[in-house]
């Protein structure tokens, strides 16, 4: 049955490419890890790579949305969930994108896209929905080269950094290839290649990855990110991926046409038709589906890098001010807008680099955390020691408030 499945998935077939078009719905803008390649940026309507979306949809939106699509291009063979973080980070939404349109089209192929870090968790539940390809991103099987590629890994309320990190990303990841690929489910795992960081090491991956019962690779180029920590390391040459995919074809099938889609990607593989259904999503009304929001606990300081004062929307390192947040309970306030200038007038005022950092942090002393689209980990260490928290996301600023203060809440529930 998962052959015959595969034959019409773009992703997982190259002569389905041609066939069949696939639609990507962005439901889920959470992650849990820190890739120093990426960088997540929001309503970036003429970038084509992973991580990207014009808008994030709410399973009701996502239904509305699909509906639209669906009558549009009959040729629709499989719903994907890609992000724009993590499928799994934002499991509840996840799940219930996918039992709406279940119900709607129980015929349609569903496919996820996950860092692996979730999937002993909710692979039981991947396989009980019916989802039957699944693609896992393995960069590294060593924790010191994955010290190298992920700045934090946060874990059941637990940030680590570093090989140790590493080493527990790396275990469930291949924890849940091993459980889904025993179940039925097609596993392709994706692999960026680095130049210099992680390029000698991916034999070795492919090979272990086939162990656990993988069916296919994608060894894909790095692409250097505005605003990720690897924005300066050279993009990855196409000949030296496609020698990669050679020297690594006899141990595994490889994907030699990847598109690296959008998280909103809509249509063929090579025709991306996601800006004609921009903004279409809420024109089908579904029965609601009752959430309790998370309450503000606890009083707390919350610095946000933000552009447009509505999206959490800009990296640490491009930030000339902050948005200072004050939580009390259930309650937030913008209490003022901080500009860094005072801190730090330029050369004369801050005459190395580290003196420029220093300031900057020293600018944020009284606050408990940082709310920020990217940070990279020495800018964390720094903040870290002196007690102020990191909080990657991606979203508005006020889900983006909820998800700083739950992380606070929870690393006072460790300590």
């Amino acid at each position: 049955m998962a052959s015959v499945l595969t034959d019409k998935h773009p992703c997982f077939s190259s002569q389905a490419q041609h066939q069949y078009a696939r639609m990507h719905l962005p439901v889920a803008p959470r992650c849990n890890i820190s890739c120093n390649y990426c960088s997540r940026k929001f309503d970036c309507v003429n970038e084509s790579r992973p991580g990207v979306t014009s808008e994030v949809l709410s399973p009701a939106e996502a239904l509305a949305k699909f509906e639209k699509v669906k009558a549009a291009i009959p040729n629709l063979s499989v719903v994907g969930i890609a992000g724009p973080g993590d499928a799994l980070a934002d499991w509840d939404e996840t799940r219930e994108t996918i039992e709406l349109i279940k119900k709607a089209d129980p015929n349609m192929m569903f496919c996820l896209s996950t860092n692996g870090l979730l999937l002993p968790k909710y692979a039981p539940e991947i396989v009980k929905l019916g989802v039957r390809h699944v693609t896992v991103t393995v960069n590294c099987t060593d924790p010191e080269v994955g010290a190298q590629i992920y700045g934090a890994v946060n874990y059941e309320g637990t940030r680590y950094v570093g090989a140790e990190g590493a080493a527990i990303l790396m275990n469930n990841q291949q924890e849940g290839i091993l459980y889904l690929a025993g179940h039925g489910v097609v596993v392709k795992v994706n692999i960026v290649m680095i130049k210099m960081v992680n390029d000698w090491h991916i034999p070795t991956v492919v090979k272990k990855v086939k162990q656990l019962g993988a069916t296919l690779t994608n060894i894909m180029p790095f692409l250097p990110t505005q605003g990720s920590v690897f924005s300066g390391l050279p993009q990855t040459n196409m000949h030296d991926v496609t020698e990669m995919r050679m020297a690594c074809k006899s141990e595994l099938k490889q994907m030699t046409h990847c598109r690296q889609c959008r998280a909103d990607a809509i249509g063929l593989l090579g025709q991306d038709r996601n800006s004609e259904f921009r903004g279409c999503a809420a024109a089908t009304p579904v029965e609601p589906v009752e959430r309790k929001p998370v309450p503000f606990v606890g009083h707390y300081k919350v610095a946000v890098t933000t552009q447009s004062g509505k999206l959490v929307d800009l990296h640490f390192g491009q930030a000339e001010e902050f948005d200072i947040y004050q939580v009390n309970n259930s309650r937030y306030q913008l209490v003022e807008t901080r500009s860094l200038e005072k801190y730090c007038t330029g050369n004369e005022g801050c005459d190395s680099e580290d003196k420029r950092r220093e300031a900057i942090i020293a600018a944020l002393s009284d606050c408990d955390a940082v709310l920020t689209m990217r940070i990279g980990y020495q800018a964390q260490k720094r903040l870290l020691k002196r007690g102020i928290m990191s909080v990657e996301y991606c979203y508005t600023v006020e889900s983006g408030l909820y998800y700083a203060v739950e992380q606070l809440g929870l690393k006072a529930a460790v300590v």
